[in-house]
């Protein structure tokens, strides 16, 4: 394989600094989803933490990192599961962290942020401008700017889940990964093509929500003017070069669903696992809905991402979830 920016000695030294309660999370077979989906699969759940979410893995690293180089201070843009984990690791450590948000972000994951003691900054647009804020904050105060994806460290903490997956047995046909900024599917995506190749690496992105996917497909950036989703957590307009670049290095595939199977793989995780999760933690579910025929007979993994979810408009997208089922 060629080379990402990753390396798979230092993720290894991640599991070190990152707190094991985030480490070593369920991964199991969830034999009930199976007569609806035609396939094997198994769930790798990154919920039951106390930021309900994977990005405390990368936050761990970060926040070990700055602190052991006397930063006392880092801000951040988020559509609330970063600036969650953050907050998370920076209070550990003695770090004051600033979250910069849209608005219109899920208000459960906003006052979680400001729960855990992070100051919370809000722009009136959407998660490219607030990483624009933040940016300018970074700059006028002298702190680290935290980007998710582009920092490494974000992407190799998130590959410490691919580790877990490919130490396990038995082996699995495919594993199918929630597509945003690129942390994610980039991390797990360098662990799985290093050391178990013939696994089939499956990013799955919103239909309104697309920039990423576009760019894997076209091999080059490409910005969308809009993003309209539920899964605000993967609804980013302006892909990152140098994360694209990994993500064409150990992608095999890049999908996009409508909000209809999204919202039908929420009810599905909830009826059929017991989950509640949010929009981009039901993307591996949609993409089995939309292609049945692809994954018929073999054994898919999804990654559970985050459960973050505002229990209104959950309750909005699983009820919607049952019309459009009848």
């Amino acid at each position: 394989m060629q080379e990402t920016r990753l390396d798979t000695a230092r993720i290894r030294a991640a599991r070190r600094v990152i707190d094991p309660v985030f480490l070593d999370t369920p991964l199991y077979r969830c034999e009930a989803l199976e007569p609806d989906l035609g396939c094997t699969v198994s769930i790798k759940l990154e919920t039951a933490n106390p930021v309900r979410s994977f990005k405390a893995r990368g936050t761990e690293v970060l926040a070990s990192l700055l602190a052991g180089h006397g930063s006392r201070a880092a801000v951040c843009a988020s559509a609330g599961n970063l600036g969650q984990a953050l907050a998370w690791s920076g209070r550990g450590r003695g770090i004051d962290v600033t979250v910069v948000a849209s608005r219109f972000a899920t208000v459960a994951k906003l006052d979680r942020i400001r729960a855990l003691g992070a100051r919370l900054e809000l722009v009136d647009g959407d998660h490219e401008m607030a990483r624009e804020r933040a940016a300018a904050i970074a700059r006028h105060d002298g702190i680290r700017l935290v980007e998710d994806s582009l920092d490494l460290e974000t992407c190799e903490g998130a590959a410490t889940i691919g580790l877990e997956l490919v130490d396990t047995v038995p082996v699995f046909d495919a594993v199918l990964i929630a597509l945003g900024g690129g942390a994610l599917a980039t991390g797990v995506g360098h662990v799985v093509k290093a050391l178990a190749p013939e696994v089939e690496v499956i990013c799955v992105q919103p239909l309104g929500a697309p920039a990423m996917t576009h760019s894997w497909r076209s091999q080059r950036v490409v910005t969308t003017d809009s993003a309209d989703t539920i899964a605000d957590g993967v609804a980013g307009r302006r892909p990152i070069p140098a994360v694209l670049d990994d993500l064409l290095l150990v992608a095999d595939d890049a999908v996009l669903v409508q909000e209809t199977s999204i919202m039908a793989g929420m009810r599905m995780l909830l009826d059929h696992a017991g989950l509640v999760v949010e929009p981009s933690a039901a993307l591996g579910i949609a993409a089995i809905l939309e292609d049945r025929d692809r994954f018929a007979g073999r054994h898919v993994v999804t990654i559970v991402c985050g459960s973050n979810v505002d229990v209104d408009a959950y309750r909005r997208w699983i009820g919607a979830a049952s019309t459009h089922r009848s």
